[in-house]
């Protein structure tokens, strides 16, 4: 079977993540997966009220905002501003019910999710998870040279990695969900976490997160301590 040859039915990357702050490593995971799996882009999708982790340090906007900022110049990035409109909590399946719909993607389009590994091997604590592989293939990021093993990951999400992994990433094409690839993506010691950390220490965060979102951030005093400088 041949792959699609129109755009709209070529594998479409999906990324979401609260992005509390955007940085580096989030948009080098994005790159990594446009160009190791064939995508035509990635759509970043900011959660409005993510579940699965505490509570954003920064309302939901101005999230949205700094993900706009540091995606700009790439024109394979693309953003989706719904899940922040929407007031229920940002749950995967439901975003990708509502991107199956015909007046958004539609079912044929080959829809791949992307994870980092960690986020992988814990997908087991994701709302209705299992539903995710009828919706959307998904695609692990990993550190080069370190394959992703079955036999690491529990017991329930090892059978999927079994059942369901492909070693080429044109399956992705061949159908518009079920499959799971992993490619490499260069390690980046940069975590939001880290970040917040620095910039409540007022340490400069210059060459971990996009000059145009440090530029955001600063202007409103994001993450500062209450009283800091």
């Amino acid at each position: 079977m041949k792959p699609p040859e129109t755009r709209e039915l070529l594998p479409l990357g999906l990324f979401g993540g609260t992005f509390d702050p955007v940085h580096f490593a989030h948009l080098r995971l994005a790159e990594a997966a446009c160009c190791e799996l064939g995508l035509s882009s990635v759509r970043w999708i900011p959660a409005g009220n993510p579940v699965l982790r505490e509570s954003p340090r920064v309302d939901a906007r101005h999230r949205l905002e700094m993900v706009r900022l540091a995606i700009a110049d790439n024109p394979c990035f693309e953003l989706d501003t719904a899940e922040v409109d929407a007031e229920r909590p940002s749950y995967t399946v439901p975003t990708l019910e509502r991107l199956r719909q015909d007046d958004a993607c539609g079912a044929k389009r080959p829809l791949v999710l992307l994870v980092g590994a960690d986020a992988f091997s814990s997908l087991t604590a994701w709302y209705r998870w299992e539903r995710i592989f009828e919706l959307a293939h998904v695609a692990v990021a990993r550190r080069p040279g370190f394959p992703i093993e079955a036999e690491t990951l529990p017991e329930r999400l090892s059978q999927i990695w079994r059942d369901r992994f492909a070693a080429d990433p044109a399956a992705l094409s061949l159908a518009p969900s079920g499959a799971v690839v992993s490619f490499p993506m260069t390690p980046l010691g940069i975590s939001a976490t880290r970040v917040r950390r620095l910039i409540s220490r007022g340490v400069s965060t210059r060459y971990l997160l996009p000059d145009a979102v440090i530029a955001y951030v600063e202007e409103r005093r994001f993450y500062r301590e209450p009283g800091g400088a």
